[in-house]
């Protein structure tokens, strides 16, 4: 039985573990990479027609997001997660088959103009249409027989709708090794969805350490915070502009814009006006809708039993296409403006970015962790000028960061809940889905505050569950930096090669001792294929 840990090993994205038992190949999560790329990812280790089953966590992009080009490369197995989880996928990967045709199209574009290459979506809403007949929604709580071998079961992980963390049981040989994926957990301060559960058994246990090195700020009452910025701002004469991930963090906006008007902590602007300019938002709204009572809070319930929609208020509006969106920014009166991608990477945001940056009355607020090498984190951390559709915008906005509504759960937190399993102490606990060092200074915290064997493992590690020893280690290779000119996405391929030569090599390194006939055609196999490419 082997666990070989892919993505979001000393990385905080683009989450997937590889789980061997018996004659099966199982995926946790097949999520893309977001933000910059710090290690060489390795490659599933069997072709994609090979995997049986995947696990998801949760319906984030950096956990689901490489689900269709899974299924355009052969996967027809199933894919079991909530209820939740399958109907946020519905929208969030269709959204993102429509970024990757989007830029492909506008890259070609360019590369006509410019005598360039033509280059091909990272997948299309074909192999998203394909990939969504492929799920198994599950129930939280019910433990499912996927084969003779595995059973599951999800369990809230007060991250996000439908957000779960995975119990396993795996038999092999007779012996029967339970497994617990943490997923993203939550703080435990969300307005909308429930607390995280803790679970106190495990043989081994896969954890997040998105924060695992900082403690949250004690969390302020977030609606006269967020009425005090929104105040000040309108005083001036300009906009709010809140870049928010659609799915998540912009309903708990919802959530706490209802509670300023409802408890009037605004009078001198009580019939403010809100826009959401994300389609996705507004798809993802309806969805919550869809699954109060398995998924809300009590808090959030109680609201709904009065016949509150707790996230609906007068003033809030949406904008569903581009016309639509434009026309926000012109305007004759202040707004608060909630548009994606919280990052600041890609969609609407950038527009209405370009029109307020440069404003000395307005203002950006930040309500979400920002990865190094972002937009948001460059603005967050002072940036003086950003360029924004091949132009170069100076940064006069009020640019404010309200932590308080975090999605991840703090270092204490993650403690407190890895410290459940105490009564049971796992084998081992492997660290992942954090900033390169932060993976190992929570690894050591671990050992040290609760006493369990830790390891913050890299991508192409491998462990064997019944010995419990990594009997291979993988890459510790960094993603060579981008020349000036390169793009992201011919760096991110050119990543891909990278880790292909890495997997031949280990390939070749297998073949010691096949008969010379073998390894002879194997060679001249190789040999014709760089005679091919070598330049």
């Amino acid at each position: 039985m082997l666990l070989e840990f892919l993505g979001a090993a000393h990385e905080v994205t683009g989450s997937c573990h590889f789980l061997q038992y018996e004659d099966k190949h199982l995926l946790v999560d097949c999520g893309m990479e977001q933000g910059p790329d710090l290690y060489v990812n390795q490659e599933i280790p069997v072709n994609a027609a090979a995997v049986d089953t995947v696990l998801v966590t949760h319906a984030h992009i950096d956990h689901s997001g490489l689900l269709p080009l899974l299924y355009a490369h052969g996967f027809r197995g199933r894919i079991y997660c909530t209820q939740a989880t399958y109907e946020l996928c519905t929208i969030m990967l269709k959204d993102s088959a429509h970024i990757q045709e989007f830029e492909a199209e506008w890259r070609n574009r360019k590369a006509k103009r410019s005598g360039g290459g033509q280059i091909e979506p990272l997948y299309t809403m074909e192999d998203v249409q394909g990939v969504l007949n492929h799920f198994t929604p599950c129930m939280y709580e019910e433990i499912v027989e996927v084969d003779p071998s595995l059973k599951i079961r999800f369990v809230d992980a007060g991250h996000l709708l439908g957000s779960s963390s995975i119990e396993l049981w795996v038999t092999e040989k007779e012996r029967e090794v339970k497994m617990v994926f943490s997923g993203d957990i939550g703080q435990g301060n969300k307005p909308l969805i429930k607390q995280p559960t803790f679970l106190q058994d495990a043989d081994y246990v896969i954890m997040e350490s998105t924060y695992g090195d900082r403690i949250h700020q004690t969390p302020q009452d977030f609606a006269p915070a967020l009425a005090d910025v929104i105040k000040r701002t309108f005083m001036r004469g300009g906009n709010l502009v809140i870049p928010a991930f659609s799915v998540g963090r912009t309903q708990e906006i919802l959530y706490f814009l209802r509670r300023i008007k409802s408890e009037f902590l605004l009078p001198e602007f009580e019939d403010f006006e809100v826009y959401i300019d994300s389609p996705l938002a507004i798809e993802a709204t309806h969805i919550f809708h869809k699954n109060v009572r398995e998924c809300f809070s009590d808090e959030a319930l109680e609201l709904i039993n009065q016949g509150i929609n707790p996230i609906l208020f007068p003033g809030l509006k949406t904008a569903v296409d581009s016309n639509a969106s434009k026309q926000i920014n012109f305007l004759k009166k202040p707004v608060v403006i909630i548009s994606a991608s919280g990052m600041c990477e890609a969609g609407r945001i950038r527009h209405h970015l370009k029109h307020n940056l440069w404003r000395e009355d307005s203002t950006v607020l930040f309500v979400g962790y920002q990865v190094p090498g972002t937009l948001g984190h460059a603005l967050l951390n002072g940036a003086k000028e950003v360029k924004l559709f091949g132009e170069m915008i100076e940064v006069r906005a009020e640019i404010v960061n309200l932590p308080g509504i975090s999605g991840h759960a703090d270092q204490k937190k993650l403690v407190e809940w890895a410290a459940a399993f105490k009564q049971h102490p796992p084998k081992r606990v492997f660290v992942v889905h954090g900033d390169d060092k932060v993976t190992e200074h929570f690894a050591a915290h671990l050992h040290q505050e609760l006493g369990y064997e830790t390891a913050a493992p890299f991508s192409g590690d491998i462990y064997d569950l019944f010995t419990n020893a990594c009997i291979k280690q993988g890459s510790r290779m960094l993603v060579p930096k981008k020349t000036k000119n390169s793009s992201k996405a011919s760096s991110n391929v050119f990543a891909r090669l990278l880790a292909a030569g890495q997997r031949l090599l280990t390939v070749i390194n297998k073949c010691e001792g096949l008969p010379n006939k073998e390894l002879a055609r194997f060679a001249d196999q190789i040999n014709s294929m760089c005679d091919k490419w070598e330049r």
